[in-house]
């Protein structure tokens, strides 16, 4: 593991103040894809999250985000994940002094445990694209949301939809000896894409869809900063975003209001 002032130099960015706080290896360990610290302030930039208020934290990984939402802005957690267990994340959560308002759950996507209109508001950060693609699932999941409560997600994604075949970049073997596009890559899509899948349902009101400025620079700059620290639990992305300079990969946001 490299030093801690090492980890900080890798992790500054000024976009995202509020993640800059956090305690720079403690944010590397929690690898998951994209750093969700950065996901998680991005999105709440656009939330109304108020003290008090009930989130669920919908595949929440190491519950990074659960806790970053916690601290920031007082609001009591609902950290769901199918992946990392409950004990796992309960320890995460009592180091960082919120087990009073962090609440680890595991739970599988299609049978959560939640009564409906509990929540105040529903985040889930680089997972959604993994079961919300379904044009069903969005009619079961913000029953869980109060009416008028906010549905936020940020997920991997295309600024543009392919011409033809996957780009060669993407299929390519990388020097690490992986290959980028596999099957569940198909669950990339684009911001107009999301924002038609959720507006034609007529169950909330959009209030954003865009994509982040640089996304793929954040994105990568996470990438290469996890891999100088060893805290890489799958190959490196760093030589397909490097390629692909923003032409096709994107962070994206959706935020909308329970009808």
């Amino acid at each position: 593991m490299i030093k801690k002032e090492r980890m900080s130099e890798l992790l500054k960015n000024d976009r995202f103040p509020r993640s800059g706080k956090y305690d720079p290896e403690w944010v590397l360990k929690g690898w998951m894809g994209p750093n969700v610290l950065w996901l998680a302030e991005w999105l709440s930039e656009k939330m109304d999250l108020k003290p008090g208020d009930r989130v669920l934290d919908m595949g929440c990984g190491k519950a990074l985000s659960s806790i970053f939402l916690a601290r920031e802005f007082g609001v009591q957690v609902w950290a769901n994940d199918l992946w990392i267990s409950a004990t796992e994340n309960w320890q995460r959560v009592r180091e960082a002094g919120l087990d009073d308002r962090v609440f680890p759950i595991h739970a599988e996507a299609h049978a959560l445990p939640y009564a409906e209109e509990f929540f105040d508001a529903l985040v889930s950060l680089d997972s959604y694209q993994y079961f919300g693609t379904d044009d069903l699932y969005l009619s079961s999941f913000r029953k869980l949301v109060r009416p008028g409560g906010q549905i936020g997600i940020v997920v991997p994604g295309l600024v543009r939809d392919f011409d033809g075949p996957v780009p060669e970049h993407f299929t390519r073997r990388q020097k690490n000896g992986s290959v980028f596009w596999s099957d569940e890559c198909w669950c990339l899509h684009t911001v107009d894409w999301w924002r038609q899948l959720w507006a034609r349902t007529g169950l909330v009101d959009i209030e954003v869809a865009d994509v982040l400025p640089d996304g793929w620079r954040h994105w990568l700059q996470y990438d290469k900063a996890c891999a100088d620290a060893g805290t890489l639990i799958f190959p490196s992305e760093g030589e397909v975003l490097e390629a692909d300079e923003g032409r096709y990969l994107a962070l994206i946001r959706v935020i909308a209001r329970r009808k």
